[in-house]
């Protein structure tokens, strides 16, 4: 698709409409002036003062401290372990040291320790795995029993969708592994039917037949199924499915009991003359198990503490809540908890939500949630809520000023704003890619390696300080910190709530448009699966 905006009448009615003093300038540019000595006691009520203060170093410095953390506890940062407790008591320390009045949301959690999976004969190796949401638990030793798999390129797979992929079958012994292949079905359909089959563990590994489905496979059994298994269910590696295929292979699996482990959201807020319109934004602080998390969600979480850093002496229009949300990896618990224990009255003060879930990914492309689906059809059953288009014009119209292209991101609700979403609440945000793979054409347009997942660490153990790319970050935090501030004075193009003008005004351009190399236009680029991988 060229790069002639397909909606600029719009963008001029309902973001220059807002009462929030946009002028759209063909040409506009982000040239900032150089930050001053210090930004410590300034009060930054322009888009020219905020942007000279909050910068990509300063966020970096929130992500070694988030590396530290990580580093003392075990490599993780991940829901239900010291390190996740110690990266809150982080973030609550510098907030309340900024000044922001900051609470501690707690809510329930069942916490189940990392897996193991381990291969026995005809060799003896021990891969990364990790438990799929709904599992059952407990340890068995036994035959590894391939269950229709297809390991010839092209690799098509409906391996265990059917029962009668396990008839001939011997699953008579105690302790029988049924390995699987991704592919065609839903996860808790084959996890159900290898139970049913007798099946005392089950091994889901990917499928193999692109890029992006090679590396470790992990999701929830919930979707059609919505009985948890009484069986443990891991996943592997399409490498490490091949390996557990060879005849005669045995294993060891590993799925720990649950524990009861309340974890916490943490909540900044900034009381706005106007406390009945409330502009939201947050990330995700946790880690996966297997790593430290920085870009996947570090990158989110220390853009939105370096901006809070340079808000807190602002007296906004309208009242701003930052979050910082707990158990994102295990199914987006802490948001959908926050949202659920909210009144009626309470959700329909929130105007919008503003969501930054990995936005500095070392083979980034820039991406928009597409609210107004002009890239991608939102999946069944995902609402996007009326003023949800008007925010990502906003964003889509900064990264025109930057100087930056920029593509769609499906708006899949597959990150925290999930919760917001089905509470009708506007939302939108920005995303630089996880597991997917940038084409040729994505590496021409924003530079990096064409063939090569956006983030190359996504869910591993590498996802430290160096899995970062600081021009992304840069860009994402001068993006974010600019809606957050517009939208304090102003919510009135995404929810019709009269504000004030921006100081100095917000100089915007008509959007560009997308690039179109994702959606329709191009190639897919997939939403990060944070705990809600259902399908194939």
């Amino acid at each position: 698709m060229p790069r002639t905006h397909r909606r600029a009448i719009r963008a001029v009615a309902l973001v220059a409409g807002a009462g929030v003093a946009i002028a759209l300038a063909p040409g506009g540019t982000a040239n900032a002036a150089p930050a001053q000595k210090s930004c410590d006691n300034r009060t930054n009520t322009t888009v020219q003062a905020l942007l000279e203060c909050v910068r990509a170093a300063g966020a970096v410095e929130h992500l070694e401290a988030l590396q530290d953390i990580a580093d003392a506890n075990g490599g993780t940062r991940a829901a239900g372990t010291p390190g996740y407790e110690e990266s809150v008591e982080y973030v609550v320390d510098t907030l309340e040291a900024a000044g922001w009045d900051v609470s501690i949301d707690e809510f329930p959690f069942t916490y189940v320790g990392p897996s193991t999976l381990q291969q026995l004969t005809p060799v003896n190796a021990t891969y990364p795995t990790g438990a799929f949401t709904g599992t059952g638990y407990g340890d068995v030793t036994g035959n590894v029993v391939p269950v229709d798999i297809n390991l010839t390129p092209p690799r098509a797979s409906t391996s265990g969708c059917e029962a009668s992929d396990f008839a001939g079958l011997n699953f008579s012994g105690p302790n029988d592994i049924a390995l699987i292949q991704r592919g065609t079905c839903e996860f808790g359909v084959k996890a159900i039917n290898a139970q049913t089959a007798g099946a005392e563990a089950v091994i889901i590994f990917n499928q193999g037949n692109t890029p992006d489905r090679e590396g470790l496979i992990t999701g929830t059994l919930f979707g059609i199924n919505q009985t948890p298994l009484s069986i443990p269910v891991v996943g592997a590696s399409f490498q490490q499915g091949v390996a557990l295929a060879q005849a005669g292979s045995t294993a060891f699996i590993d799925v720990p009991l649950p524990e009861s482990r309340p974890q916490k959201n943490v909540i900044a807020e900034l009381p706005g003359v106007n406390d009945d319109n409330v502009v939201m934004a947050g990330a995700h602080l946790d880690s996966v198990q297997a790593g430290p998390g920085i870009n996947d969600n570090g990158s989110g979480s220390a853009s939105l503490l370096e901006i809070a850093q340079n808000l807190s002496k602002n007296k906004p229009q309208n009242t701003v809540r930052l979050a910082w949300w707990g158990a994102e990896e295990a199914g987006l618990l802490g948001s959908r908890a926050y949202v659920d224990g909210l009144s009626q009255a309470e959700r329909d003060r929130i105007a919008l939500y503003l969501n930054f879930d990995m936005v500095a990914s070392p083979n980034y492309i820039f991406m928009v949630y597409d609210g107004d689906e002009s890239g991608f059809p939102a999946p069944a059953g995902v609402p996007i809520p009326e003023g949800s288009v008007q925010i990502e014009d906003l964003f889509e119209s900064y990264y025109t000023r930057a100087g930056e292209p920029y593509d769609d991101a499906q708006f899949s609700g597959r990150s925290d704003y999930q919760a917001f979403i089905l509470a009708g609440i506007p939302a939108g945000g920005l995303f630089t890619g996880a597991e997917g793979v940038k084409t040729a054409e994505q590496a021409a347009i924003w530079g990096g390696t064409a063939g090569a997942q956006y983030d190359p660490c996504y869910h591993l153990a590498c996802d430290t300080i160096a899995n970062i790319d600081e021009h992304a970050l840069d860009v994402n935090i001068d993006a974010i910190a600019f809606a957050v501030l517009a939208y304090s004075y102003s919510t009135e193009s995404v929810n019709g709530v009269p504000g004030k003008n921006v100081p100095g005004g917000l100089e915007l351009p008509t959007p560009a448009g997308p690039e179109g190399s994702t959606g329709s236009g191009g190639g897919l680029a997939p939403d990060h699966d944070h705990g809600s991988t259902v399908a194939d």
